[in-house]
């Protein structure tokens, strides 16, 4: 069984600043840092540092990729199937706030440049009851689902950043849907925003899925067929919130994987993204295995 994640590769350029730049007015930035991202680099990282061996497919420029190629490979990701575009990888403009709170402007770069020849090359390596993780932040996300079906794996979506492209994805056949409420509410239509409300109305649309709805502050909830479950947060001050969600997705999905009922997976999942806030950056915030379970000795 192999995991495979299908998603982008960003450098993100990270401003510190006193608060969100507001139409029309320059703000200075107290200082910048350089950091590996994207939602499919993170997550990768997380699969990694929870104990999973992982595949990275995905697009990044010839001349800007080196520090996105050798960061995977430090943590054990194997990056033979990650194509290489005659453009500028992927970045994000990152504003962040004493707070830990982060606004972001994506470029897609390379991320956009997938072609379904790059699709057919990379699922050629999978089979079968193989994982492959998706969010929406590359092209071919379609193209990409069907394959993967078709090929017999089974299909993790984290559709984020929401938008009208998931629309046009065969949600039908994801076994493994993780959002936050916003995108939980979006998806659902649900005429509020509260969780059970939304959490009823995406198991009923999606009776085959495995959901996870992420609450922020408020915890997590999972719902399956008759099983709900409830996550609660382990407070800590928060630096930084950029890679909180893939965090999460990463280390539920790796417990998953290696045989962890889904209660424990929930608890591992919200230590790793607790730990993760408390820390700068994006995939750098993100703990190994390890730190985890000293964290677990500590709060429990």
């Amino acid at each position: 069984m192999k995991v495979l994640v299908f998603g982008s590769l960003n450098i993100d350029h990270v401003y510190t600043v006193s608060h969100f730049v507001r139409p029309g007015e320059t703000i200075a930035s107290d200082e910048l840092q350089l950091f590996c991202g994207g939602k499919g680099l993170n997550q990768s990282i997380a699969f990694g540092k929870s104990g999973i061996d992982t595949w990275h497919a995905g697009a990044v420029g010839n001349n800007d990729s080196e520090m996105l190629t050798s960061y995977l490979q430090s943590i054990g990701v194997h990056t033979d199937l990650i194509q290489k575009k005659e453009a500028p990888s992927g970045h994000a403009i990152i504003q962040r706030t004493p707070e830990g709170e982060n606004s972001i402007v994506l470029y897609g770069g390379a991320n956009q440049m997938v072609t379904e020849e790059d699709v057919d090359f990379v699922l050629q390596h999978f089979t079968e009851g193989d994982f492959i993780i998706l969010q929406n932040e590359i092209n071919q996300i379609p193209y990409i689902m069907e394959k993967a079906r078709k090929t017999g794996m089974i299909v993790v979506l984290n559709p984020s950043p929401m938008d009208g492209k998931i629309f046009e994805m065969s949600l039908e056949h994801v076994d493994f849907l993780i959002l936050n409420e916003l995108e939980g509410a979006a998806l659902s239509k649900a005429s509020s925003t509260n969780p059970d409300e939304i959490l009823n109305r995406l198991m009923t649309c999606f009776p085959n899925a495995q959901i996870v709805l992420t609450l922020g502050k408020e915890g997590a909830v999972y719902g399956y067929k008759d099983r709900k479950y409830y996550q609660p947060i382990y407070p800590v001050k928060t630096v930084d919130t950029t890679a909180a969600g893939d965090t999460f997705t990463g280390f539920f999905m790796g417990s998953i994987i290696s045989g962890k009922s889904v209660e424990e997976s929930l608890k591992t999942a919200a230590m790793a993204s607790a730990i993760a806030v408390s820390r700068n950056g994006a995939g750098p915030s993100i703990p190994t295995l390890e730190e985890i379970r000293q964290a677990f000795t500590h709060f429990c």
